[in-house]
């Protein structure tokens, strides 16, 4: 996350432009406040997610990666993802919007894999 912007601050955000924008906003887990990792599982609310981690560009700027590919995939699969992510990471953030239309609220670009 921006050095200049702690992780806390930046889910406030995107909790305030999810639940602004009518979605269903969850904390699952809440990770280091200053500086953890952020992953965001966005559901259509049909049976689908869509899993987005956080990461940097070769400038250093925000950026979002699907890791699972680009698409929705089984709510199952992104379960697993995210336990092993958790494993490894102990700080970091996972959160949950549902929307109807599968909106992710993330204002920063996601990369093409």
């Amino acid at each position: 996350m921006d050095a200049e912007l702690k992780t806390r601050i930046w889910v406030d955000a995107l909790r305030w432009r999810a639940e602004g924008g009518g979605a269903a906003f969850y904390l699952v887990k809440r990770g280091d406040p200053d500086a953890g990792c952020v992953l965001v599982r966005a559901s259509d609310m049909v049976g689908m997610v869509r899993l987005y981690a956080g990461a940097r560009d070769f400038e250093g700027a925000r950026v979002w990666m699907e890791p699972l590919g680009p698409g929705p995939v089984e709510p199952e699969r992104a379960a697993g993802y995210v336990a092993r992510r958790l494993e490894d990471d102990p700080d970091l953030w996972v959160v949950e919007i549902e929307d109807r239309d599968g909106r992710h609220f993330l204002t920063e670009p996601i990369e093409k894999s």
